[in-house]
């Protein structure tokens, strides 16, 4: 498959702090709220959910081609990109902004407030997905994720007008895009993804029930933290994938990108939806235990090993067979 990752490439600042969010909310005072955390560490890492699933795709083999926007200050991230097979030549390089930054602070909960400066992804409404396609020789799939609200509908609509099946990821602009936005989005993706907060908030959203968004879609992917993973769609039966047992947590910023990296590889080796969907969790387990999103190291053998320990060695036979890592 030649899969087009279109969304955010970001800067991200982490920070975490031993305390808890929620001991600063005042029940009475939340008209007038003012938070200040004194973190006790920062890491500064690249990112931006294009970014992060275009890496995961190269990493394990495959060649992604990345469909985003940035700033001059590009050029060392584009070079780490490039060295894991990442094609950058459709990344749109502003005269005027700087590329976007992602700063977000964890508490001893997992809880995180963040903030995200969009930069340079403004001018990825100045994109265009037929040109993309027509460079690299048409497109498998286009998954078209967090970024620019007006270049989202503007890409979704290319991808319908020119035959190019597309993945819809609206992740956390769920919270600012009108319910009909939303509706544009999703109303033809060959797969929807959400975690569960965001598939809540998609039905509140849309106005639709359930059953109306899988009358829209392919399918309906999503994760479930702990829980793991439900595939949903009108053509098969749900699928229920359990999530990889004795992670040890470092920082989540990712691992919702590691899994959609994950299952698209899987499916672009012919694997099944549970099968692609087993990869992705343990990829998501992988960057769970790293600081920062694309901070971890993939090795074949441990990749295998959770692999079996999940899901059992047949599993772990077909996936190791098909890894390039």
């Amino acid at each position: 498959m030649r899969i087009a990752v279109i969304g955010s490439i970001a800067t991200d600042h982490l920070m975490s702090f031993s305390g808890k969010i929620k001991d600063q909310l005042v029940a009475d005072s939340l008209e007038n709220v003012s938070l200040s955390f004194l973190v006790e560490h920062l890491d500064v890492r690249r990112g931006g959910v294009a970014g992060n699933i275009s890496l995961g795709l190269g990493r394990l083999g495959l060649n992604p081609v990345l469909v985003g926007a940035v700033g001059q200050d590009f050029g060392e991230y584009r070079s780490f990109l490039e060295q894991h097979g990442v094609d950058t030549k459709s990344v749109h390089v502003s005269e005027t902004q700087h590329t976007s930054r992602f700063l977000c602070t964890t508490d001893e909960e997992e809880n995180q407030i963040a903030s995200f400066y969009a930069g340079a992804m403004s001018e990825m409404r100045d994109v265009d997905v037929k040109s993309v396609a027509d460079r690299v020789g048409d497109l498998d799939m286009a998954l078209i994720g967090a970024n620019d609200p007006e270049a989202m509908l503007l890409h979704t609509e290319q991808c319908r007008k020119y035959g190019i099946p597309f993945s819809a990821d609206i992740s956390q602009q769920l919270a600012i895009m009108s319910g009909d936005d939303v509706r544009k989005l999703v109303d033809g993706a060959t797969y929807l993804f959400t975690n569960e907060y965001e598939a809540t908030l998609l039905l509140k959203n849309t106005g639709w029930s359930e059953a109306e968004v899988l009358d829209r879609v392919g399918s309906w992917v999503t994760t479930l933290g702990g829980d793991g993973v439900r595939i949903s769609g009108t053509s098969h039966e749900t699928i229920e994938i359990p999530s990889i047992p004795d992670v040890k947590v470092a920082e989540p910023t990712g691992v919702g990108d590691a899994f959609r990296a994950g299952f698209l590889w899987g499916l672009s080796v012919s694997m099944t939806m549970e099968r692609a969907a087993q990869v992705g969790c343990v990829f998501a387990s992988i960057v769970l235990e790293a600081v920062g999103p694309q901070e971890y190291t993939l090795d074949r053998s441990e990749f295998s090993n959770r692999v079996a320990k999940a899901y059992g060695n047949d599993a772990a036979a077909e996936i190791e067979s098909k890894l390039r890592v």
